[in-house]
């Protein structure tokens, strides 16, 4: 995972075929404002799950998730924004989220429900989903999941 800040200039050097996902979230020069924020490369492959904890309703990405265990790592927490990677095992909870949430499926499966019109849908590894400010409903981890996110406010 490679984290680059708002306002960063350089190259990629690119020596093979990749495949890549993004995610943009505009915001201020908020990284202007304190230390010079670097650009960062990450691998989830480390945070496995032996990371898992029993979260007893304080999920760190989703809040009150009851007793389904899962565990976050947060590479990047600047102003609006938040970059992690996200675990969890088999469970069902809800979700009332107040932020923007993209994340990208690496891997198990997992159901997003929307609570304003009933639709599911199946996320596998190689989806991304955006879910808006203000979405509401119910995760339901089929396969245990390992994705990596980022939220803005």
């Amino acid at each position: 995972m490679v984290i680059i800040p708002k306002g960063h200039t350089g190259r990629w050097d690119v020596n093979a075929p990749i495949h890549k996902v993004w995610a943009v979230n505009a915001h201020d020069n908020v990284e202007e404002s304190g230390p010079i924020i670097r650009v960062q490369v990450d691998n989830d492959k480390d945070f496995a799950p032996q990371c898992l904890y029993d979260t007893a309703m304080n999920d760190p990405l989703y809040g009150n998730t009851g007793n389904v265990q899962s565990a976050s790592n947060t590479f990047y927490d600047v102003g609006p924004t938040k970059v992690g990677v996200w675990t969890c095992n088999l469970g069902t909870f809800e979700v009332q989220y107040g932020e923007r949430q993209w994340f990208h499926i690496l891997e198990g499966t997992m159901f997003i429900t929307d609570n304003s019109d009933g639709t599911s849908k199946r996320c596998v590894p190689g989806d991304t989903v955006m879910l808006p400010m203000g979405w509401s409903g119910f995760v339901d981890v089929v396969e245990p999941v390992k994705k990596v996110f980022t939220v803005a406010k």
